[in-house]
């Protein structure tokens, strides 16, 4: 355990008009690594695993079995001497060596939406600002112009994604719904030379706006969208988002799910220099029959979830890209009368690692008896936040200033320096 001392140290619209799907990906140009580094020195990204709902920390990474919280659920050993976690999780007990384990996580928020809002943007809503989540804002302080996709991908649905916030629309993920299949509407309907033609006209128009509308027309973000857009589908890096090519095995590996298709394109997109990736796994809501919901989402998370920290930790991606495993909010250690478990916003769990980050680490504890309703060795959420940050030697405490004209740090926390050893 670590002491607490050690731990402190719309525009979506006309985008998806222009080209059949969200393309809000707009971003400063800066020169970045060439997409092909490896290891440490390749340009870091994020892969959020969004567990929609809050997942039970009792039946992942947390479990106390043979006590009255733990309820009918099982523990197995890990590859990390001592570390138990829930027994559904075989695959994922042989790889979380690669990663650390927190136990300790505390929101105050125990509200769906505003527990999601607070985990993805690492602060509490507040009515006069929307905050940028967290991949917003990686691919905001940390751009690159040798990428020609989004540099922030959200795949398959989630009730409250993420946002750009006060950085603009053009900051909003772009989303994919069935990933492992190719993208709609990225080739065009027509030949080359009618479709140049058509941006002839279509670029008259665009003139003829112009005049006295300079602001307006800038603030529509119109024309860098269709620029955009047509680099994106000229682009051969959109083969990141097909899963074709890949081994059977390998696809095998991740499970024949949705999910698992995910996982595997969020790896393909990394390894091509996007920013930030959120893959979505929802219905942890879990006030009734919570073992068994748990149980049947593991059969989908726990060979995806493996699958892609082996992958990454094969192909040397994984000391260049974070891996963060987490919802909500936890649920109760006590079990209701529907064999549920309501809403727990404190002592909650998460996996973090990958792109630098200290492994093998275990922060945190949870009272075994459920009688202590406070964790020892509290993680807030903006010092998780402050951590993942640091870690892409972006400055927490830097200052933007919101449209409102209210200054606003990037983050309020302090990096973990568990995590950053």
């Amino acid at each position: 355990m670590i002491s607490s001392h050690a731990l402190q140290m719309s525009r979506r619209d006309l985008l998806s008009a222009a080209a059949g799907c969200t393309l809000s990906f707009l971003l400063p140009p800066l020169l970045g690594r060439a997409a092909d580094e490896r290891g440490p020195a390749r340009a870091k990204s994020l892969i959020t695993i969004w567990l929609g709902g809050g997942p039970s920390q009792l039946e992942t990474w947390d479990p106390h079995p043979g006590t009255v919280i733990g309820g009918p659920t099982k523990a197995i050993e890990t590859r990390l001497s001592g570390v138990q976690i829930g027994a559904d999780y075989a695959r994922t007990a042989e790889q979380i060596q690669h990663l650390s384990v927190v136990r300790s996580l505390v929101s105050q928020e125990g509200d769906h939406e505003r527990g999601a809002y607070f985990l993805k943007t690492g602060y509490r809503p507040d009515p006069t600002t929307i905050h940028p989540s967290l991949g917003a804002l990686l691919t905001q302080q940390v751009p690159s112009d040798s990428v020609e996709i989004p540099l922030y991908v959200s795949l398959l649905n989630s009730e409250f994604p993420g946002r750009g916030g006060y950085f603009g629309d053009e900051y909003d993920p772009f989303k994919v719904f069935d990933p492992g299949t190719a993208l709609h509407n990225m080739e065009a309907p027509v030949d080359r030379s009618r479709l140049a033609k058509r941006e002839q006209s279509l670029a008259v128009v665009e003139q003829s706006f112009l005049k006295g509308r300079k602001v307006l027309a800038k603030g529509t973000l119109h024309a860098e969208t269709i620029r955009k857009a047509r680099r994106m589908m000229d682009s051969t890096q959109l083969k990141a988002f097909k899963v074709e090519e890949e081994p059977a095995e390998r696809k095998a590996a991740y499970g024949d799910t949705s999910f698992g298709r995910g996982c595997l394109v969020a790896r393909r997109l990394v390894e091509t220099g996007v920013r930030a990736v959120e893959v979505n796994l929802s219905s942890f809501d879990t006030h009734a029959n919570n073992f068994e919901f748990h149980t049947g989402h593991a059969k989908t998370l726990d060979p995806a979830l493996a699958a892609l920290i082996q992958d990454l930790k094969e192909r040397d991606l994984l000391a260049s890209t974070i891996v963060l495993v987490l919802g909500e909010f936890g649920r109760t250690p006590k079990i209701n009368p529907l064999d549920g478990r309501d809403h727990w916003p404190t002592g909650f769990s998460c996996l973090i690692g990958g792109g630098g980050l200290a492994t093998g680490r275990v922060i945190g504890a949870t009272d075994p008896t459920g009688e202590k309703t406070a964790p020892t060795d509290p993680v807030s959420i903006q010092d998780l936040f402050a951590t993942i940050i640091a870690q892409f030697g972006i400055n927490g405490a830097h200052e933007m200033m919101t449209p409102i004209g209210r200054p606003m740090k990037l983050c309020e926390g302090k990096p973990l320096a568990a995590l950053l050893t």
